[in-house]
């Protein structure tokens, strides 16, 4: 994607194609009120965006499609992630993956690690305007159960964190003991998320000088 432009046929496609808001969000790697702020730009929403004091979002989106569209490149990020992961402990034989898009890398990196791998549907992919309809997300009975163990998790990027936050605290419902968070992109800058340290092969920084 080039412009903004891309971003709002995108966003409307998606949203014609019966997505949610926050599966939009995960799609185009951008917070839930970017992706929903886009919608209603190209009119395909039905309610209207609450304007910015800039009257748009503020949020970086990250494109990742050159990697994510082969599988050889797709592996290579995985195993350099894996090596960011690989000082912290040998003991960990879980993987987590965010879904959709962290479920991929996570699989390289639990290849890398020679860890399980399990998958976490949040929240967010249930969002759409009111987030008091939003539903619990879900470990995906598929793949590995959390079974009291220690994990990793990986996910693509952070935007706001709220979805890493929600998966640290999923975990550690169900037992378990999430030891590191692993993404591409982090677009916070973050050292640690609910106590839990966060690593990332790119820290996106946002300078904005003082008006």
């Amino acid at each position: 994607m080039k412009n903004i432009d891309d971003l709002v046929e995108s966003a409307s496609d998606l949203a014609e194609r019966g997505l949610s808001k926050g599966e939009i969000a995960d799609e185009l790697n951008v917070s839930r009120e970017t992706a929903s702020w886009l919608v209603e730009r190209s009119g395909t929403g039905t309610k209207p965006t609450p304007p910015t004091p800039t009257g748009g979002p503020h949020d970086i989106h990250v494109d990742w499609s050159a990697i994510g569209r082969d599988s050889a490149r797709l592996h290579h990020l995985g195993a350099a992630m894996a090596d960011l992961l690989s000082k912290q402990g040998e003991d960990i034989d879980l993987t987590i993956g965010i879904e959709k898009a962290g479920a991929p890398l996570a699989t390289t990196v639990a290849q890398e690690l020679e860890t399980d791998l399990g998958t976490y549907s949040p929240s967010k992919h249930q969002w759409d305007d009111d987030d008091n309809a939003t539903s619990d997300g879900s470990f995906s009975r598929n793949f590995a159960q959390i079974r009291d163990r220690d994990c990793f998790i990986v996910d693509d990027t952070i935007t706001s964190g709220k979805t890493m936050s929600e998966t640290i605290n999923a975990i550690k419902d169900q037992g378990g003991n999430p030891v590191a968070c692993v993404v591409l992109a982090d677009k916070r800058g973050v050292e640690d998320i609910e106590g839990v340290p966060v690593y990332s092969l790119v820290q996106v920084i946002r300078v904005e000088a003082d008006e």
